[in-house]
């Protein structure tokens, strides 16, 4: 009963009631509780909202990656049909209520700025610093609501839970959001590691704001003002020199199971290989793209669930001053795309992070089957109703393997927690969100964001791109564009449908899926919340 008393207080002293009956042999007052518990512990349980929402695939990473063009789930045979939420997904033809991951993100989210408001209760007593923390993961769920939804419900802390929160849309949203990043910023504690929040993360998200601020007012036809991308190139070059970060060696250490050194990393969410310290469930991310098959080290291991995968027209994206052939030679394009040796991978499982396409084979070099006993090549070619049959039914699809898979401790960390830590916001992102700023500035350096992209790709072993437009409206997968490069950069990491919907090309036809409507450029409100908030509108489409 102690237990459940102590769950009871610490959502009343949190929702800001003045009078609690304690019927339960409690002997705690309001304040006390509040006291026990104490600021830091009510910041850690927002902290800890972060992961799971972000790290598992088929949470906010479906409605951003699945609905874009370099991510597709083929149902095969009964596996990954799930009532055809994936291929409504692709196909961009959702209805109001029939995507449980609609409904769940909203509230997801919804959770995590509801646990970031209670810190800021006064009976929290929460210094300046961890107030300025709280308000930044809020800012991140409301950004996310806001980008995915057009709208989102805020209270103040202390706020009667019986009232309905008021809600924010459009113009309203995004402007309360900036303000709350710049006013945090003064306040933000500049020694913070890179898992809490951070000056360089606040600005971060402050530049993913005002360069998104035109597409989330208007996403049909978005604007871009001449002062919202001068702040963008401003907070940019503040970050780029600060000297805190740099590009890796070795493009694949941002996302291994020792990640928590990255020099790239601004913000993250924290992982311990073995030990569920928290939400973050990065297994998931391999789990759900390689073959069954592909790793069997272990006896009796399963390697996957054989679902997630892309799409040629993003691999031959690689190709920007030769055609990518879909060989092994490819891995010389571009070491992004993947197919090198990766020690403490490669050499137990075979898998080269990247995008895996043709022939599969284990650690010891020999050619690994399907569960049919077919080779196990992965195939480009997918049906266009995502519904696959036949004796090749588990090969079609490129995977993509952009966390490293963990196989420390004699594989006992493979499918548990894993050590690599989630990055949310990356350097590279940064820079390239400055180049994008300065081809969209009344007088655009286009010159000059050819030559930090180009730096970028130097960084990474590839080579130069002789021009770069902003986008080819008539070809999404056109490789000479800065867009192509964002997916080449950030292919898998949260941002693609985002970026489309800012680039103006999300309601454009690709491979696997048909021109759609404006109706899609938004996910609709789910009923549940529409009820029990008057304030909320549904998105227009939606019934």
């Amino acid at each position: 009963m102690k237990k459940i008393t102590t769950i009871f207080l610490i959502i009343a002293v949190a929702s800001g009631c003045t009078k609690l009956d304690q019927q339960l042999n409690n002997t705690l007052t309001n304040a006390q509780t509040a006291d026990a518990l104490g600021a830091s512990f009510v910041l850690q349980t927002a902290y800890n909202d972060i992961g799971n929402p972000y790290s598992d695939p088929g949470n906010i990473f479906a409605l951003e990656e699945v609905t874009a063009d370099q991510c597709v789930v083929p149902t095969r045979l009964g596996d990954w049909d799930d009532n055809g939420k994936w291929r409504d997904l692709k196909k961009h033809s959702w209805k109001t209520d029939g995507i449980d991951i609609i409904s769940n993100m909203f509230n997801g989210l919804n959770k995590i700025t509801y646990d970031a408001t209670n810190v800021l209760v006064p009976a929290f007593k929460a210094t300046e610093k961890q107030k300025a923390e709280a308000r930044f993961l809020r800012a991140i769920a409301l950004y996310q609501l806001l980008d995915l939804y057009g709208q989102f419900p805020y209270r103040e802390p202390g706020e009667n839970l019986l009232n309905a929160p008021k809600v924010f849309a459009a113009q309203e949203g995004i402007d309360f959001i900036i303000s709350e990043l710049e006013s945090i910023l003064p306040n933000t504690d500049a020694s913070n590691p890179k898992q809490k929040a951070n000056p360089e993360a606040v600005k971060t998200l402050l530049m993913k704001c005002y360069i998104n601020k035109g597409a989330f007012i208007n996403r049909a036809n978005p604007t871009f003002s001449d002062a919202d991308m001068q702040k963008v190139i401003t907070l940019g070059n503040e970050i780029m020199g600060s000297g805190k970060y740099s590009y890796s060696a070795n493009y694949f250490d941002n996302f291994n199971p020792t990640n928590s050194g990255s020099t790239e990393a601004i913000f993250a969410c924290p992982n311990t290989a073995g030990v569920a310290t928290n939400n973050t469930r990065i297994d998931n991310r391999w789990w759900a793209t390689v073959h069954y098959n592909q790793y069997q080290s272990v006896k009796g291991a399963q390697g996957g669930w054989n679902g997630f995968s892309t799409v040629a027209d993003f691999y031959n994206s690689f190709g920007v001053n030769k055609v990518a052939k879909q060989t092994p030679e490819d891995t010389l394009l571009d070491p992004r795309i993947g197919g090198r040796f990766y020690k403490g991978c490669t050499d137990i499982s075979g898998v080269r992070p990247g995008l895996l396409i043709g022939q599969q084979y284990n650690e010891k070099g020999v050619k690994y089957n399907d569960r049919n006993g077919n080779l196990l090549i992965f195939d480009p070619n997918i049906k266009d109703n995502l519904r696959e049959d036949g004796a090749d039914l588990e090969l079609k699809g490129i995977r993509a393997v952009k966390y490293v898979p963990d196989y420390s401790d004699g594989g006992k960390n493979y499918g548990n927690q894993s050590g690599n830590w989630l990055i949310l916001f990356r350097y590279s992102d940064v820079v390239l969100m400055v180049a994008e700023a300065k081809m969209r500035t009344a007088v655009p350096d286009n010159a000059g964001a050819l030559a930090m992209v180009n730096a970028l790709r130097s960084a990474r072993g590839t080579d130069a791109m002789p021009t770069m437009t902003l986008v080819n409206p008539d070809n999404v997968s056109d490789p000479k564009t800065l867009l192509a490069e964002r997916g080449r950069e950030l292919y898998w990491e949260v941002v693609r449908r985002t970026d489309l919907i800012r680039f103006g090309v999300f309601q454009k036809p690709w491979y696997l899926k048909p021109a759609s409507d404006a109706t899609h450029l938004l996910f609709p409100i789910p009923s549940g919340a529409l009820a029990s908030n008057p304030n909320l509108k549904q998105n227009p489409g939606y019934n």
